[in-house]
């Protein structure tokens, strides 16, 4: 427990949208990899949905950040799968649902469809090739993962399901774990890059992550998978959603389940010891419902829980048993909705709970009581959305949460109140403004203001667009940090922690050539992170604790280009070059690869077969070894993927994969191998 604490501590200082038939024109914000779905057919053949834009659609939730049912994002479309999937379209860079075309952020939006044509089982496999990503996983499916976005630490990036904060209150970073994430149930996945505290409060520097879950439509419609394949792999799931009247509801259940991964390199076991295989069990169910109460008033509700299991090989040097960490996670929503003035105002009402508790087994061959740790959230918000004229939209809110963290020996807590207001504005013809303020006041270290402002200009007659944004954001100390002691090992928390903070900018272009059909462009990027919060140790008192003295400097690039081809092939090309520094000392920040490039292409060579593939390219980065905590380079690595899937009838799709098709040898982070060459196969049922 301690080394994962101190682990972390150290740490801290130091895609995918779906092609349609027709193809839509390539846009660069809307995704890592060529825009791919699945055959599918649904319970009856309602209208298909358009793929116009829309700002604010009438009667339904048009926020993004803290919604359970957000505008055009948290269902497909009724009608066949090859009907639009609303990828034009990014809610979470204002809160509203708005045209890629007029937002000047960076975002990825990564569809359902995609996710399901990549074969992707996990959140860390989706974000994998995501521009400006760099994602960590320790022991394979299961163990802990983070993700570096723009070079920034990896606690720097806020993640919301639904609206709610899942970062866990319990952990020394008060990050989120994204290893225990499944996909089954996702909708979509949207990846703002940049500082967001302006608008999604702390933790917020190096961006955000919104992920929403799918909700019921229209005709009941029953899905069901099984797949199996190498390393023991033997997944399931199942689910149910649709609509009745005023009513929606999605209910859904997911089984993942790798009993066989070899993670520890033979390199570093003492001679002559066993090499023990990972073994990881994850099982999630999650429910999104929904009920129209009047024209005016509806209300929703959301709910995820996961148990899952990991048992591992910890020690630096690997030890000769094996360890256990369990998990059990509940995150859950409630939301009401108004709608007033002819629609020109929309009012939130939400309340979310999340309990997050890990229980870790230092040695499963000797029986000993587990310890662990306990995070508990609940956050009461108001938002109204605003229509003050035509292409002018306000947001005005305000929250108040509380979070808790409690172990063998502590319990603590804090409270956050904020307030926050944004304006959104066609400024003038193809001008676009997003502008937003918030001010935090926290209990222990007091008030905080964070803003953004992201301007963008196209010309149509070029098919140019040009965008630049510019905010503000910050990190509060963890419960951890401030009052989590270890005196046996000499380590105090520190109380009088300030939170870190950031001031970032980024400016661009996007060219469209051949009416849409082909578009490349370019993004500067530039973080500076000042106050961040440091290990510190005092020889005289021999006492260490955590303190903020650290200044950290991102820069770099975003460069893609992609082209549909025909209307049944769709390329793409991202590079991001990233240079991630120690302003104090000129130091190389860890596990921030300069280079990482992806390739994806998507092929529909018959009405019933569609075939995808991806290359991953990931750059040398500085880390840490896992036997002697020296730093070293991380050798680069490079990743292939194929996936295919086949219909078979008009309810059944046989599907399969390869994964790492050249049996790469790689580790990232040193001491844990990547997954090497896996091969999958399964069946899709939907009625």
């Amino acid at each position: 427990m301690l080394r994962k604490h101190a682990k972390s501590i150290a740490i801290s200082a130091m895609a995918i949208s779906p092609m349609t038939l027709p193809l839509t024109h390539a846009h660069a914000q809307v995704s890592a990899a060529p825009t791919i779905e699945l055959p599918e057919v649904t319970v009856g053949q309602e209208e298909p949905a358009t793929n116009k834009p829309v700002r604010k659609p009438k009667k339904a939730p048009a926020a993004a950040q803290q919604s359970s049912t957000p505008v055009n994002s948290a269902s497909e479309p009724a009608g066949d799968a090859r009907d639009t999937d609303k990828s034009e379209v990014a809610i979470s860079p204002t809160g509203e649902t708005t045209p890629v075309d007029q937002i000047a952020s960076s975002v990825t939006v990564i569809t359902s469809k995609e996710i399901a044509a990549r074969q992707q089982r996990t959140l860390p496999d989706v974000l994998k090739s995501v521009p400006g990503l760099n994602v960590v996983q320790t022991n394979g499916p299961g163990g802990q993962t983070s993700v570096f976005m723009r070079g920034t630490n990896s606690n720097h990036v806020k993640v919301l399901i639904d609206g709610i904060d899942v970062s866990d209150p319990s952990n020394a970073n008060r990050s989120f774990d994204f290893g225990q994430m499944l996909t089954g149930d996702i909708e979509r996945v949207e990846v703002l890059r940049g500082p967001q505290s302006g608008l999604y409060g702390a933790d917020a520097l190096g961006g955000v992550i919104v992920i929403y879950t799918k909700k019921g439509e229209g005709p009941p419609k029953v899905t069901a998978t099984v797949e199996g394949g190498s390393f023991g792999t033997f997944n399931q799931s199942a689910g149910v959603r649709g609509s009745s009247g005023p009513i929606n509801y999605a209910f859904n259940v997911q089984h993942f389940k790798a009993d066989e991964t070899p993670i520890t390199p033979l390199e570093i076991l003492p001679p002559g010891r066993q090499r023990f295989d990972n073994a990881y069990e994850n099982w999630t169910y999650s429910t999104k419902l929904g009920v129209d109460v009047t024209n005016d008033v509806s209300l929703n509700f959301v709910a995820r829980y996961t148990d899952a299991e990991l048992d591992f090989t910890g020690g630096a040097t690997p030890n000769a048993f094996q360890s256990q960490s369990a998990f059990e996670q509940l995150y859950t929503r409630g939301e009401a909705v108004w709608r007033g003035f002819d629609d020109a105002v929309t009012s939130y009402f939400g309340v979310n709970y999340s309990d997050l508790s890990t229980k870790d087994i230092a040695n499963l061959s000797v029986p000993s009581a587990p310890s662990f740790n306990d995070g508990e959230r609940i956050k009461y918000d108001w938002r109204s959305v605003i229509t003050i004229a035509p292409g002018t939209d306000v947001i005005v809110g305000a929250e108040h949460q509380s979070e808790s963290l409690k172990t063998a020996s502590l319990v603590a807590e804090e409270y956050n109140s904020a307030g926050f207001a944004q304006l959104q504005s066609e400024v003038f013809k193809n001008a676009f403004l997003a502008a937003n303020i918030r001010y935090d006041d926290n209990e222990n270290f007091g008030g905080h203001e964070t803003w953004r402002i992201a301007p963008t200009y196209s010309v149509p007659s070029t098919g140019t667009k040009f965008k630049a944004s510019i905010g503000t954001a910050f990190k509060a100390p963890t419960l951890s940090q401030r009052f989590e002691d270890f005196p046996a090992f000499f380590f105090f928390g520190n109380p009088n922690l300030q939170p870190e903070e950031s001031t970032g900018w980024d400016a661009g272009f996007e060219q469209a050539l051949f009416n849409g059909r082909a578009q490349f462009g370019a993004t500067y990027f530039n973080n500076d992170i000042t106050n961040l919060i440091e290990f510190s140790f005092d020889p005289v008192t021999f006492n260490s604790t955590v303190v903020n003295v650290g200044r950290a400097k991102s820069e770099g690039v975003e460069v893609f280009a992609s082209a549909d081809v025909t209307d049944d092939i769709r390329l793409r090309a991202d590079y991001t070059y990233t240079e991630a520094t120690n302003e104090l000392t000129g130091a190389e920040l860890l596990r921030r690869p300069r280079d990482k490039a992806s390739f994806t292409a998507g092929w529909t060579p018959t009405d019933k077969l569609l075939l995808s593939g991806s290359v991953l390219y990931v750059g040398e980065a500085l880390d840490v070894d896992r036997v002697t905590f020296g730093n070293l380079v991380l050798p680069s690595h490079t990743l292939v993927n194929m996936a295919a899937d086949y219909k078979l009838n008009d309810n059944m799709n046989l599907f399969g994969r390869i994964d790492n098709l050249f049996d790469r040898e790689y580790q990232n982070p040193d001491g844990f191998l990547g997954t090497g060459l896996g091969a999958y196969v399964g069946l899709r049922f939907t009625n």
